[in-house]
């Protein structure tokens, strides 16, 4: 799907801060860190300023997987953008080529959707990225968190930390989030969907 040359951008957004650390905002900088501890690389801030990045190949160790590119925003969610275009523009990287692991309301937590493009269904950090990129058609791996319960808002409910049921579950999600980001890279969406839309 991929050639060896090619980068990818993979994008875990959230809110920077011990604060945030716990919030169901984060699950997307959760995936990011994932995915460098596969790769067994550290994060370091990056010359483009406002973000921290991992680079790094997938795959075995020495094997010449796909290049990725992975990175956390150390600004809030809903400025996300301005970083990801920093990125993709010092990287070379096209939206096509970009993914975004956010949290997603209207999914129920512990599943995973994939796709390519569309709106931002309220998402602070996808309409940035849309607005700095100038465009929707980028990856998404969108992680469940389901509604919140009662008549909690919505934006207090993503802000809140996980119950302690969740906090069970959550290293599931992760790990199954970030393998859908290796297989999106490596065997492109469709595969992906059929495997891990659940």
């Amino acid at each position: 799907m991929t050639s060896a040359d090619d980068v990818w951008l993979v994008v875990g957004l959230g809110n920077p801060g011990p604060t945030y650390a716990g919030t169901r905002h984060n699950v997307g900088y959760l995936v990011v860190e994932e995915l460098a501890r596969r790769i067994g690389g550290s994060w370091r801030s990056h010359k483009t300023g406002r973000a921290d990045v991992v680079e790094g190949r997938l795959g075995a160790p020495g094997s010449p997987g796909p290049r990725v590119v992975l990175a956390r925003a150390r600004c809030y969610m809903n400025e996300s953008g301005g970083p990801v275009k920093a990125l993709a523009t010092f990287y070379k990287v096209p939206p096509d080529h970009i993914i975004a692991i956010h949290d997603e309301l209207d999914i129920d937590f512990g599943t995973l959707r994939s796709k390519l493009g569309g709106g931002d269904n309220g998402h602070n950090g996808l309409k940035s990225m849309r607005s700095s990129l100038g465009t929707g058609d980028f990856y998404r791996v969108r992680a469940g968190i389901g509604r919140p319960p009662g008549r909690q808002a919505p934006a207090d409910f993503v802000l809140s930390g996980y119950s302690s049921t969740e906090r069970k579950e959550l290293p599931f999600q992760v790990d199954t989030a970030a393998d859908a980001v290796e297989s999106l890279i490596t065997v492109g969406l469709e595969a992906t969907q059929q495997r891990y839309n659940s």
